[in-house]
């Protein structure tokens, strides 16, 4: 199944909906304000009843949020330490079924794969909006997990690139 969304949409405290490759909404997520100590999103379906939580760990060497299902811990996306070889985020999930994010994180072009195993694909090539991308999710897989790290990678990767694009105060 393939997933529209819009880039650089997400960040906390606004709400957004996910749509199908026809144009129909199945997700709305909604943007909650954040608390002081850390940041929150709740994935829904279209009737309002939240499918996964979404929260910014406190403590972490590297940017990372947890993905809650009634109330419980499925999954924690974090961006990979400094990697001479390759710039990603891990889907860490209970077991051995880790997810592994890969490729242009920035320009929306990367994998999910779990060992060899590509199970879903983010592109903006499929659409000739350039503020669209997609996400395809192959069959048998969690498209609720798989959309919710898609969005925190998105949130991460822009945050980090709007702080290097600051330009630096110049002292005179």
């Amino acid at each position: 199944m393939r997933y529209l969304l819009k880039q650089k949409l997400f960040s906390f405290g606004d709400d957004f909906t996910i749509k199908d490759d026809a144009g129909n909404a199945v997700f709305q997520v909604d943007g909650r304000a954040f608390t002081l100590l850390r940041e929150k999103l709740a994935f829904e379906d279209l009737q309002g009843k939240e499918l996964a939580f979404i929260r910014e760990r406190l403590i972490a060497l590297t940017p990372s949020y947890e993905i809650l299902r009634d109330g419980e811990c499925v999954a924690v996306v974090k961006k990979d330490l400094i990697n001479l070889f390759r710039c990603g985020f891990t889907v860490d999930v209970p077991g051995p079924d880790d997810l592994e994010a890969q490729g242009s994180l920035l320009d929306h072009e990367y994998t999910f794969t779990r060992g060899s195993r590509t199970v879903a694909t983010v592109s903006k090539r499929w659409f000739s909006f350039t503020d669209t991308y997609g996400v395809e999710v192959e069959a048998g897989e969690d498209p609720v997990l798989i959309l919710a790290s898609t969005v925190i990678i998105d949130m991460i990767c822009h945050a980090d690139a709007s702080k290097k694009a600051k330009p630096k105060a110049q002292v005179s």
